[in-house]
């Protein structure tokens, strides 16, 4: 008897246009884990509009109105997360900017010094508070930036190596540091018990990314975001002035607001999810990423979305399930919040992982929203919300009430964040045709012995869920 191997699909898997915000959508896509490398420009049938190969697709890519684009060329070898520059990139490729003033680092290989941006994670554009597409907050196409950096300090209290501190930098056009923060300086403010500390420094023998460099990072932001202008701040709630910055930290399960002036975090939630009737009632936060105030212009403005992530994050009190007190808070689902700032009141939430456990194994694994890393969400302008779930290189776009209205699937896994742009922003390309796709049934799909795949009406070793075997 021949078998087929069961395959599933890659691209763009559902699409309903009459539902979806339409427009294109960038993708970053990491050299060796992909069939397209660097950073590329999809439309809603996933067809590639353009790429650009010289970007390094491990962080996130933004595009600028007119078809500029930013990120980053390549990583820093031997530096945990750390880019050596961020780049403003034209249509063609060719570069207009860049921003190497981090830290004069060692190259691991020649030993020689060099100037790195060591940048990681997430930076803002001036104009966009959150750099994902907003009527009325367009990134300008030069300008301040603002930047997630690393910096390595003597921190004996935390560590007896050197700690990559995370250093947020706002630079100027000529990439001249005009403000900075520095996160284990603040340390006191982000909640964590005193006991903190010494967990951090017992366990920072074996977060050290290269053995030769002798440094630790795993305390760090991963997003950085202006408020921007917002109703609490109008109604005279000074800690959401539009220059405040919120940012978060993914091992702490803690999310705050940077004063721009004093430095002070001025807004919290998290770590401790105890503390309230309300941090009970969202539940326990873990290793959350893309923390951002949704813009103004955009449906829920003024709210907090994130990418709640689950897996496994923490530093506490040791417990009888985690006697060390690192990584003590585990759940093996992600969801979607967004969060009132003021109140703490869930507005909104997503993780399909609900509605399909009850269903059936296969597809309760196969619609599972669980990216332990990384991952997004941003708020689209007719109110749905495109998600990246990392980990699987999965894109979706989900209305208010939970419907997925479109799926892109990877081919090469990991999708760091994507997010969507209105056709106008790229005078380079007409408007691409929009045709409806239904999702094919994964359980039907087959590869045949010469490698293409096709469909069965019928397949004897699969039952549906509810069916029967007898």
């Amino acid at each position: 008897m021949t078998m087929y191997t069961r395959v599933f699909p890659t691209g763009v898997v559902r699409y309903d246009p009459e539902k979806c915000w339409n427009g294109l959508t960038i993708i970053p896509a990491i050299e060796g884990h992909s069939t397209a490398r660097g950073a590329v420009l999809y439309d809603m049938n996933g067809n590639i509009v353009n790429r650009w190969e010289g970007l390094y697709g491990a962080f996130d890519n933004k595009m600028l109105p007119g078809g500029a684009i930013l990120g980053t060329t390549g990583y820093a070898k031997g530096y945990w997360l750390d880019c050596v520059d961020l780049v403003q990139m034209d249509w063609d490729g060719e570069i207009q900017w860049r921003f190497t003033n981090g830290e004069m680092v060692i190259d691991i290989e020649t030993g020689k010094p060099f100037l790195s941006a060591r940048q990681h994670h997430d930076y803002q554009r001036e104009g966009s508070p959150c750099g994902y597409y907003c009527p009325g907050q367009e990134p300008r196409p030069s300008g301040k930036t603002l930047i997630n950096s690393t910096e390595n300090r003597d921190l004996p209290e935390f560590s007896n190596y050197k700690v990559g501190d995370t250093k947020i930098l706002e630079v100027d056009e000529a990439g001249q540091v005009l403000w900075s923060w520095s996160l284990f300086d603040h340390w006191d403010q982000l909640g964590i018990e005193t006991v903190g500390k010494a967990i951090h420094k017992q366990f920072a023998p074996y977060l050290q990314p290269t053995e030769g460099l002798k440094y630790v990072k795993e305390t760090y932001c991963n997003n950085i975001n202006y408020l921007g202008p917002n109703k609490w701040y109008e109604a005279g709630d000074e800690r959401f002035h539009p220059d405040n910055i919120i940012s978060d930290v993914r091992i702490l399960n803690t999310l705050f607001i940077i004063d721009r002036k004093t430095g002070d975090i001025v807004w919290r939630i998290g770590p401790d999810f105890e503390a309230s009737k309300e941090l009970q009632d969202i539940g326990q936060i873990v290793g959350q990423h893309h923390v951002h105030m949704i813009p103004r212009g955009l449906p829920g403005e003024g709210n907090i979305l994130l990418f709640d992530n689950g897996g496994q994050a923490g530093i506490g009190k040791p417990t009888p399930c985690c006697p060390t007190g690192f990584n003590n808070a585990t759940r093996s689902y992600s969801r979607v919040l967004e969060i009132n700032p003021v109140t703490l009141k869930v507005e909104w939430a997503f993780n399909d992982e609900t509605f399909h456990f009850h269903n059936g194994a296969e597809r309760a694994f196969s619609n599972l929203l669980f990216s332990e890393y990384c991952s997004s969400a941003d708020r689209l302008p007719n109110g749905n919300t495109l998600i990246t779930e990392t980990i699987r290189g999965r894109v979706i776009e989900v209305t208010p009430a939970g419907e997925i209205v479109w799926e892109f699937l990877n081919p090469g896994r990991a999708v760091f964040r994507a997010h969507r742009y209105p056709y106008e922003w790229f005078p380079q390309v007409a408007k691409p045709e929009e045709r409806p796709v239904t999702p094919v049934k994964n359980s039907r799909l087959r590869l045949r012995e010469d490698g293409t795949p096709y469909l069965i009406e019928d397949d004897p070793f699969f039952v549906e869920p509810g069916e029967s075997i007898f």
